[in-house]
């Protein structure tokens, strides 16, 4: 039991972290001239990464953990730090923009456009098998693939419009 309130705890605290990290990085590049795209959709995946970690408390803070799946887990984490590393003051949780600079190339970037989701897919899926949740993880992966699919499409538009599509 106490494992796993440290486990959701320390995700909780990172994922607070993140979140008042992107906020800096929001401020500064919009007052770069950076514009916000497609916010429409943002509450949305706000409520669902609340909704997933508020749920995982309910569910998870007294089960056992399965040191597999919080391996592979853990794993994630560090490709979520590569992809923060990578970005720096451009990672943000909404798709802003700065007209004129190019994209990220380098990093996780120079293998597919997107790896920040990959990791998000991943961690959706992962934490909460390692509380042995399968049917959690099933539903909140549905439930990500369907924001996804929306976010990705808006993002990938947004970049081509102002980079004209140059990758």
């Amino acid at each position: 039991m106490i494992a796993s309130v440290v486990v959701l705890a320390a995700v909780s605290l990172e994922r607070l972290g993140e979140l008042a990290w992107a906020k800096r990085n929001t401020a500064q590049l919009l007052a770069r001239g950076a514009v916000e795209h497609a916010s429409g959709h943002y509450p949305l995946i706000v409520a669902m990464h609340a909704a997933w970690l508020a749920g995982l408390w309910f569910l998870a803070w007294d089960r056992p953990i399965q040191g597999v799946w919080l391996t592979l887990f853990g794993l994630l984490q560090i490709g979520r730090l590569w992809v923060l590393a990578t970005l720096k003051e451009r990672w943000t949780t909404r798709i802003i923009i700065v007209p004129g600079q190019p994209l990220v190339r380098r990093g996780p970037y120079r293998l597919f456009d997107h790896p920040n989701y990959a990791v998000v897919v991943g961690e959706i899926a992962v934490l909460p098998l390692a509380f042995g949740l399968w049917e959690f993880a099933i539903g909140f992966s549905l439930a990500n693939a369907a924001i996804l699919a929306v976010r990705v499409r808006a993002e990938t538009a947004a970049l081509s419009s102002v980079t004209d599509g140059l990758r």
